[in-house]
């Protein structure tokens, strides 16, 4: 099946990754994929949550959309209590995927927000949130070890999120708007660097789907998650 921007069906959009695009954010990451683009940023702040353990942090994280980062415009989100139920499950995803890369404990008392802004939607806003995200997050503890505040990184391993489907019956990789509109299957996956699950949503959007399939969909994401990986630690300078 030919692919309306020619890729092959196991083939990443092309991706960029421009660090420290925020001057005042401890840490921040304008990620592209294709034509979606995302701002993320990390902000630090003392203290944690009431409800986390005495000596540990945080990491928590907001996602949005510019009003035209869609086809068409979307009314801004003002307040939590007026937050999209999309836009409220989706930081969600994207606060429990980072918290999973992190060693709380060594975070301190501490609580890393990370804001995801979409100012381009094309489909996979919320893996590349996750996936520039913990770029964004990345850099702050790195900026909190240099300026002293804690003795080494608490960042455990990577974490990147990635798209896949079943369009017309073929599983895809990396699905752009146009693709995702029409697929009988969509998924996403968030894996670290060693390739365990850390999310996986898998819907039937027009049929139901086997066990096989969904195994050769998270085969399709393992091999882009792998690629994105390596894309992370170049905008981070290498590895942790």
């Amino acid at each position: 099946m030919i692919r309306k921007d020619g890729r092959k069906t196991d083939e990443l959009r092309p991706v960029s990754m421009q660090t420290d695009f925020l001057r005042f954010a401890e840490g921040s990451c304008l990620i592209t994929c294709g034509n979606t683009m995302v701002l993320c940023a990390a902000s630090v702040e003392e203290g944690a949550p009431p409800h986390v353990a005495p000596g540990c942090g945080w990491v928590t994280a907001e996602y949005s959309m510019l009003p035209r980062a869609n086809r068409h415009r979307s009314k801004r989100d003002i307040s939590k209590l007026k937050l999209s139920g999309r836009s409220a499950e989706i930081q969600r995803l994207i606060g429990r995927s980072l918290r999973a890369s992190i060693d709380l404990s060594l975070l301190g008392e501490r609580t890393i927000t990370v804001d995801c802004d979409v100012l381009q939607g094309d489909g996979g806003t919320r893996t590349a949130s996750v996936t520039g995200g913990f770029v964004a997050m990345a850099l702050a503890c790195k900026k909190l070890v240099e300026n002293g505040i804690l003795p080494k990184t608490p960042i455990r391993s990577f974490v990147a999120g990635i798209s896949a489907g079943i369009i017309d019956d073929v599983p895809m990789l990396d699905l752009p708007y146009e693709e995702d509109s029409r697929a009988m299957v969509d998924l996403n996956c968030v894996m670290n660097d060693a390739c365990e699950i850390i999310e996986l949503q898998g819907t039937g959007e027009r049929r139901a789907f086997t066990a096989e399939e969904q195994r050769c969909l998270t085969d399709l994401c393992e091999k882009g998650l792998r690629e994105l990986f390596e894309v992370q630690k170049k905008a981070l300078g290498g590895a942790l």
